[in-house]
């Protein structure tokens, strides 16, 4: 609407829209005196709280960093908005009527629909798909729910539904209801090929919501065998209102109770989510395609209120494999983000807790966070399980590497006992344990002159984030066959077809083309695409990350080796080639497992991995002769 907004509806804004109420969506506030109210900047990292609201005064103020302002200014720095946007959310959020004289209310720039028109898109389609999870063409989502262990009932608290598998369904939804398509595409809704379609099909969806209960965004699980997607969970693609990095799915069901309890309970699905809060662990969250980072535990901290370390947890579960380890030990990376202390909980078996809930009941899900454990003994045990230590040089080699960890630990009076317990885990003399320890102690590490100063409640002069090792190149030999398979499924996947059923993301070992598989996964796949002329830029779009989009392009134009016209035989054997270097991958972990099982004492277990390095072995000479086939 043209026009600028009127400035006594302006002042009523700012009058009715109470700023602690609009603060607190965002901030865990305390009672400070004064009648203020104190929390977390939610602009800088702080771990003492130096954000300061007055209710009276409808003012707030960081003492850290020196951002304040009224309500007005607090959501155009918070979320992102235009003054006029900011303005127009809280008048429909305090029922205020705008009015719009002549006159230009700030610069004219491009942008897209309203945020609260993506709101409204994404509440609209929560409704329709929760009122298909009863339709007939869902008998299949709600055989997955009911075999979790989740009744109507739950799927109603968690707003679970179903994505029809008619391509249009949602969108014909969302048009009879107003809205344009234009929104839908830009509320991740509705994607845009030859023409407009859902972005979720035949899926079982959950939605993804901020912490005061709107609709942002959906997770959809794969549930039919011939669904053409083979990405087990999609995700809405990041838009104005989703953003991966920062959301947490059951923020908006937990955050009450981390209030109340300074816990947080850190799960790794939306299943997850709802088997903990069905058997009371109430603040469980899980992080939405994306691993658990910086980001979302800043989130976390906001939520309870994580000012200090008395009585604050964080805890992690993970699967026991060694994909669950490894994000333990990512997570570990920005443990000293809290300043409440941090623990692991792993399943006996390896179960997770929507499994355990099933086999056990809740009272077993309730006693997994009970029996936690201190992240930083998980990492130990994660550590010392890359190294032999039955040998000399393994024992040495695991001492060097747990010492560091063992140093860094924040709480300086339990380096001792860590230390203690060191000795005896690797079988070397406790004096020389501690030497090692104060070595690595000593050592310069580039973070630890900002996590001193955040303890000692200084503001760092400079943050450093973590050096990140260059990515290799593209065009490295070692990736060959990755890029010229993708080469392939882009410029030419007609003659592709449906060669590439049974390759994955695991098949790519660059970043940048694991990347790009996803992204062509999201497209529909290879099979998918048949002449359409459009396909190269349908994968585009299905890329959020810049190097990602670049790297479609560029494997767009460039020439395929080998041939101007390839068919089915010819990519069937990259695809063959693709696969033996994975199972070659494989087979090397397994040699160097049965180098450190002992063939006596884990007799079963050095047979089993025997037999299965057995196997991987025939299944590589049989890619092997597949992509000499392919290639004759």
């Amino acid at each position: 609407m043209a026009g600028r907004i009127r400035d006594d509806d302006i002042a009523e804004v700012r009058e009715k829209a109470r700023i602690d109420d609009v603060v607190s969506e965002y901030v865990t506030l305390k009672r400070a005196g004064g009648g203020s109210l104190k929390g977390l900047c939610p602009f800088h990292d702080e771990k003492t709280p130096s954000f300061n609201v007055n209710p009276a005064r409808q003012f707030w103020h960081c003492f850290g960093c020196g951002e304040g302002g009224d309500v007005i200014s607090f959501l155009m720095k918070v979320d992102g908005l235009t003054f006029t946007e900011t303005v127009e959310r809280l008048a429909e959020k305090v029922g205020v009527t705008l009015r719009r004289e002549d006159g230009d209310d700030e610069p004219v720039r491009p942008r897209g629909p309203a945020r609260a028109r993506l709101v409204e898109a994404n509440k609209v389609a929560q409704e329709f798909y929760a009122e298909q999870l009863a339709s007939a063409d869902a008998v299949v989502a709600r055989q997955f729910l009911h075999q979790r262990g989740f009744d109507q009932a739950a799927a109603e608290m968690f707003g679970v539904g179903f994505a029809p598998r008619d391509g249009e369904a949602l969108l014909r939804h969302l048009r009879g209801r107003r809205i344009s398509d234009e929104e839908s595409v830009a509320a991740g809704l509705v994607a845009l090929g030859r023409s407009h379609y859902d972005r979720f099909r035949g899926r079982l969806v959950w939605p993804i919501r901020e912490a005061n209960g709107d609709t942002i965004g959906f997770g959809a699980r794969r549930i039919f065998d011939d669904d053409r997607i083979e990405a087990k969970y999609l995700n809405t693609s990041e838009t104005a209102l989703y953003k991966k990095s920062q959301v947490l799915y059951g923020i908006d069901l937990a955050r009450t109770a981390m209030k109340d309890s300074q816990q947080a309970v850190v799960v790794e699905g939306y299943t997850d989510v709802m088997a903990c809060h069905l058997a009371g662990v109430r603040t469980a969250v899980a992080s939405c395609g994306t691993a658990f980072g910086t980001d979302h535990a800043k989130v976390l901290r906001r939520f309870m209120g994580d000012h200090d370390s008395a009585g604050g947890e964080v805890i992690f579960t993970f699967d026991g494999d060694s994909a669950g380890q490894k994000a333990a030990m990512k997570v570990l990376e920005s443990d000293q983000v809290f300043a409440s202390q941090t623990y692991v909980a792993v399943a006996p078996e390896g179960m997770d807790p929507c499994e355990l809930r099933i086999e056990q009941g809740d009272e077993a899900v309730r006693e997994l966070v009970a029996r936690r454990q201190p992240l930083y003994r998980f990492a130990l045990d994660n550590i010392l399980s890359r190294h032999d230590l039955d040998r000399a040089d393994g024992r040495v080699d695991a001492l060097r590497d747990a010492a560091g960890l063992v140093a860094s630990i924040r709480d300086k009076t339990k380096v001792e006992s860590f230390s203690r317990e060191l000795s005896h885990m690797v079988g070397l003399d406790l004096d020389e344990v501690r030497s090692e320890v104060r070595r690595a102690a000593s050592r310069p590490a580039r973070t630890e002159e900002p996590r001193r100063q955040a303890r000692a409640g200084e503001q760092p002069a400079a943050p450093e984030q973590p050096a990140r090792p260059p990515l290799p190149s593209l065009s490295d030999p070692r990736f060959m066959i990755e890029r010229e398979l993708l080469k392939l499924v882009i410029q030419h996947p007609a003659g592709v077809g449906r060669t590439t059923t049974h390759v994955t993301t695991d098949d790519f070992t660059h970043p940048t083309f694991q990347g790009v598989w996803a992204a062509v996964a999201a497209a529909g796949g290879p099979a998918s695409a048949g002449d359409d002329p459009g396909w190269a830029n349908r994968v585009r779009t299905s890329a959020t990350d810049p190097a990602v989009v670049a790297a479609i392009t560029e494997l767009g134009v460039e020439p395929v080796r080998g041939t101007s016209d390839p068919n089915p035989t010819f990519a069937v054997a990259y695809v063959y080639r693709l696969q033996e270097l994975t199972t070659a991958r494989r087979i090397a972990d397994v040699k160097a497992r049965l180098q450190r099982t002992n063939p006596v004492d884990d007799a079963l277990e050095y047979n089993r991995m025997f037999g299965e390095l057995v196997m991987l072995e025939q299944h590589r000479r049989k890619l092997r002769e597949g992509a000499v086939g392919g290639q004759a």
